[in-house]
């Protein structure tokens, strides 16, 4: 016993200890930005009398009889969103133009008034229980500019715009996100007095419009504030891309347009395009639907940058998806499968890391590779550039490769490098990049590997939740 106490005394400390965890890296993000972050691509609904007068922003004098979607089925939306991988659904409650989806309380001009369904009809409660019954989340966009409301401009109509969030956020379960916009006045028919309005300063008074949000649906992310805009229509974000942004008085601005503190804040990106040139259906634009190839590449410059992906789908005048747009919405689905449906990490032999934290297994490599995103290999504080190596069973395919980082403890990557082991032995750079974030994708040729290696450089320790390698047997798609 003596003996056993001696040899107890001589063991360094250290090993009986446990390894605390890494602490957070700059700002971090909120509970609610966490889950927008793992929807990562979900569908946007252009959908009003711009539809049936062939036209982009509607004037805000449309009768409402012209909406008339005398085949309007929300399921089958609802259903090619599913088809193509989406996991949720933001629905233009009302653009411009100032018609609402659904019978407000509020306004004459809406739904209620129109020749569809004799005036019994509800846009937004349709594709609410349709996005419920298929597994995906819901979401609004209630554009701040009304064209119609002769109050526009005033005070009375930023009340009246609060009272139609409150009907919004009350009446249609729960949402994941609301989106608003900048649009900040200009000509409209305002009532019939069809003239120009401009509005200035904080008009909306976001700070108080937006804690209506906050309080009705303290889940769901807005635009504007939770998440940023990408800077473009057109299908991507730039590299490198960080989600630290300087923190802004979101109370007096929209858009980051105003002084900049010395605080930064977890803002991370959101990549809104649509399928068609247009956002609203145009018969015109049937044969200008994207590929899939097209489709693909978008993926992968948003989702695959560390963006949310926002695909907006315009119904046409029946109000169903055109058959153009559903068949590469179900083409994008297949090539998705075909991309990431062949994991390789159940391949892996042999894991190692130049540094794992601790040396404690709890973050060793392996968990990189185990499948579990509240997981991740870590190195040691102060050790900021590492390397994991994983060697397969046998020769394998790759051409495909996943990185993710585990934000809850910020954002850290600033470059990275893949590389693969040939049949001598010999290390092959494959891939390399910038930033990481919530994900990178990569796509490489075709190479026959014995084994694949990740270096990571970073401003902090590196935490990687998630490193995973495909072999996709997608060859293309027009």
């Amino acid at each position: 016993m003596r003996k056993v106490l001696f040899f107890l005394m001589w063991v360094p400390m250290a090993l009986f200890a446990k390894v605390n965890p890494p602490a957070a890296f700059g700002p971090v993000p909120t509970a609610r930005q966490l889950q927008w972050h793992d929807t990562e691509f979900y569908a946007f609904i252009h959908f009003t009398t711009n539809t049936f007068n062939d036209l982009e922003w509607g004037y805000g004098d449309a009768d409402p009889n012209i909406f008339n979607p005398t085949e309007f089925d929300a399921e089958q939306w609802v259903k090619a969103m599913k088809a193509a991988g989406m996991k949720g659904v933001v629905l233009t409650a009302k653009h411009h133009d100032g018609f609402c989806l659904w019978p407000s309380a509020l306004t004459d001009y809406s739904v209620k008034n129109s020749k569809w369904m004799d005036g019994k009809g509800d846009i937004v409660g349709a594709v609410q229980r349709a996005a419920k019954k298929y597994g995906l989340k819901f979401g609004v966009y209630l554009s701040p500019w009304d064209r119609h409301d002769l109050r526009y401009g005033s005070h009375e109509y930023v009340e009246y715009y609060r009272g139609q969030l409150r009907e919004l956020l009350t009446q249609y379960g729960t949402m994941f996100e609301v989106w608003e916009d900048g649009a900040n006045g200009g000509d409209g028919y305002y009532g019939g007095l069809c003239e120009e309005r401009r509005i200035h300063g904080d008009y909306y008074e976001w700070g108080t419009t937006n804690m209506v949000i906050r309080e009705l649906q303290p889940n769901a992310c807005v635009f504007g504030g939770d998440v940023r805009w990408c800077g473009n229509e057109s299908g991507y974000i730039d590299e490198p891309w960080w989600c630290a942004q300087p923190n802004m008085d979101l109370s007096k601005c929209k858009y980051y347009e105003c002084k900049e503190t010395d605080k930064e804040v977890w803002i991370p990106a959101e990549v809104d395009v649509s399928i068609r040139p247009g956002w609203f259906f145009h018969e015109s634009e049937n044969d200008k639907v994207r590929s899939v190839d097209n489709l693909l590449g978008i993926y992968y410059s948003s989702i695959g940058r560390g963006a949310n992906l926002i695909l907006n789908i315009p119904p046409n005048k029946k109000g169903l998806f055109n058959e153009e747009d559903v068949r590469s919405l179900e083409g994008l689905g297949k090539a998705l499968k075909e991309e990431f449906g062949n994991c390789l990490n159940k391949q892996i032999a042999k894991a190692e890391a130049s540094n794992t934290r601790g040396e404690d297994k709890a973050y060793g490599p392996l968990k990189a590779t185990d499948g579990k995103k509240d997981t991740y290999w870590a190195t040691d504080d102060g050790v900021n550039k590492a390397t994991v190596t994983y060697t397969f069973k046998k020769c394998t395919t790759v051409n495909r490769a996943m990185i993710q980082e585990y934000i809850p403890l910020g954002q850290r990557v600033s470059s990275f490098q893949i590389e693969a082991q040939d049949n001598h032995g010999h290390w092959r750079q494959v891939a390399t990049g910038t930033t990481i974030g919530h994900k990178k994708l990569v796509r490489f040729p075709d190479f026959e590997a014995y084994g694949m290696r990740v270096t990571i450089e970073a401003k902090a320790c590196p935490v990687i939740s998630n490193i995973s390698f495909f072999q996709s047997t997608y060859k293309g798609q027009q």
